[in-house]
């Protein structure tokens, strides 16, 4: 379910719907926090998926603090 909605968010900034992007990129994000773990490589792309978002739209702290989280659970594998 994480993965559709990843990319149900990855298609909504596609076309420009950013807000419907954000909300299910954080659906997205707590369902594979739940079934994984914090620390799961899937977790860290959705993190990179959101901070692209987040880069996109001008939240750039937003992106700064999930591209950084991303980082940290990659390093650990």
């Amino acid at each position: 379910m994480a993965t559709s909605l990843n990319n149900l968010a990855r298609l909504s900034q596609g076309q420009g719907k950013y807000a419907e992007a954000e909300v299910l990129f954080k659906r997205a994000l707590t369902t594979r926090e739940q079934a994984l773990g914090p620390e799961h490589p899937f977790v860290a792309t959705v993190c990179e998926n959101m901070a692209d978002l987040y880069s996109q739209i001008g939240k750039k702290d937003e992106a700064e603090k999930l591209q950084a989280r991303a980082r940290k659970i990659r390093s650990k594998r």
